[in-house]
């Protein structure tokens, strides 16, 4: 039996969503916890994974597993197994053929910055802090040139692994709520700091270091040298994925969940 399951959870205390030998990731703690309920060893596959620091507001996984449990049992036996940082949300047995990571036809992501001349202190890793006064409508210029199907070499990690740089962006929404700058974007999918660099390049533009312009610049020189500073993990939240409706599975892309915590 193949269980799709929703995750969310805070990655300030992980190494980020894959195993790695060194420090404890959220793969690690989801396929624990899964394993005591199911009696046997689970290996998880995930729609996206996050980096060091990165939150998971609607990530989604799936496992097989011969252990017949009901969806109450598996989100309540895992979340007695997990820290409080990490959670399941739903479980539900979907066909053989469908992948987190492959079936996947959207993902989306929120950067959250706090803009003020003070450091955070109860937000602290849960947003991206900005002492810079930043003007948001040169941003929200800057953010339509990046829109559609483009070759973002310079806007990916100089590390990433992706075969093909190329993606459709579908969304780059940038709005302001009071102190924060919500950055909100939608792809098919997206390549390693790819929303990172995004976002340190539009801050430098609303913090009036460059014109609108330079975004577009930088996708057409197609070199990440000349792509400015990778904006910090704290404050990127992977929101949801969109599945095929044959999976008849939530649709987190385009929903608002951070609105609950106050962006």
């Amino acid at each position: 039996m193949r269980i799709a399951a929703g995750v969310e959870y805070d990655g300030s205390a992980f190494c980020g969503w894959q195993y790695q030998d060194h420090s404890p990731s959220v793969q690690v703690a989801v396929e624990q916890a899964l394993a005591k309920v199911a009696n046997h060893p689970v290996r998880v596959a995930c729609a996206g994974r996050t980096d060091t620091g990165v939150h998971g507001v609607g990530q989604v996984i799936h496992f097989d597993t011969d252990a017949e449990r009901s969806e109450f049992s598996w989100v309540r036996g895992a979340n007695s197994n997990l820290p409080y940082s990490v959670r399941l949300l739903w479980a539900r047995p979907v066909d053989e053929t469908f992948h987190a990571r492959f079936s996947a036809r959207r993902r989306a992501y929120r950067y959250v910055i706090f803009n003020r001349a003070i450091r955070p202190a109860y937000l602290h890793r849960r947003v991206s802090w900005e002492y810079r006064p930043l003007n948001v409508e040169p941003m929200q210029q800057a953010a339509q040139y990046l829109l559609g199907e483009h070759d973002f070499n310079a806007y990916r990690a100089v590390a990433c692994q992706a075969r093909s740089p190329v993606r459709t962006l579908y969304q780059l929404d940038v709005v302001r709520r009071g102190e924060f700058i919500i950055l909100d974007l939608n792809a098919n999918a997206f390549l390693h700091h790819m929303v990172r660099n995004i976002a340190g390049v539009l801050m430098s533009i609303g913090a009036g270091e460059a014109e609108p312009d330079w975004a577009r610049q930088v996708l057409e020189q197609q070199d990440r040298t000349l792509g400015g500073v990778t904006a910090p993990p704290d404050g990127l939240y992977f929101m949801g994925v969109e599945y095929p409706a044959e999976f008849a599975l939530p649709n987190m892309v385009g929903a608002d969940p951070p609105g609950q915590f106050g962006f």
